[in-house]
């Protein structure tokens, strides 16, 4: 996991930084009444705490090889503008899951897709997978669009597949293969 910045399009991914969290921050609280229902930690009133503990277990994922967690940040301005990555990866049988969210303000203008796209290079070339899941909660309209733009295969619908507020919930399966 050697390539910590990736580039899509305008955007810059790359880990986060504590220097971050304040604006990590106010991007989950912009966001949090529309990502609430899919993200139930998001919050209106989401603490920079709360963001610097989310980056440590980044960090934790990064060192034990089972995360790529990212930052997103406009690639001119530096202004950040959401979060994404891979994570429960496994090396056997080479594969993991992707996941994203884009703060509320910054939606609409096509840079899920682009993420997704940078995300799944990075998964298929570096680190060597042969498969990308997408894992969307039945409902959850807008990340469908993101997995079918990207380019993601609709495999079906998984019951139980995601737990949210403490309850299973069906998720439609993407799936991005090399």
């Amino acid at each position: 996991m050697d390539d910590s910045q990736l580039y899509a399009d305008g955007l810059l991914l790359r880990p986060f930084e504590d220097p971050d969290a304040a604006s990590f921050a106010a991007a989950v609280r912009e966001s949090a009444q529309v990502m609430r229902r899919w993200m139930p930690w998001s919050s209106v009133d989401y603490r920079v705490e709360q963001a610097l503990q989310w980056f440590q277990a980044c960090r934790d994922g990064w060192a034990a090889g089972t995360a790529c967690e990212y930052g997103i940040f406009d690639q001119d301005t530096a202004a950040f503008v959401g979060g994404a990555g891979l994570n429960k990866i496994q090396y056997d049988p080479r594969f993991c899951n992707l996941g994203y969210w884009v703060r509320q303000s910054c939606r609409g203008q096509g840079v899920a897709p682009r993420v997704v796209q940078a995300l799944a290079v990075q998964a298929f070339g570096p680190l060597g997978l042969h498969r990308v899941e997408i894992v969307v909660a039945v409902g959850n309209l807008a990340s469908e669009r993101v997995a079918v733009k990207a380019g993601a295969l609709r495999e079906g619908v998984a019951r139980n597949r995601l737990v949210i507020d403490g309850r299973p919930v069906a998720a439609h399966m993407f799936s991005l293969v090399p």
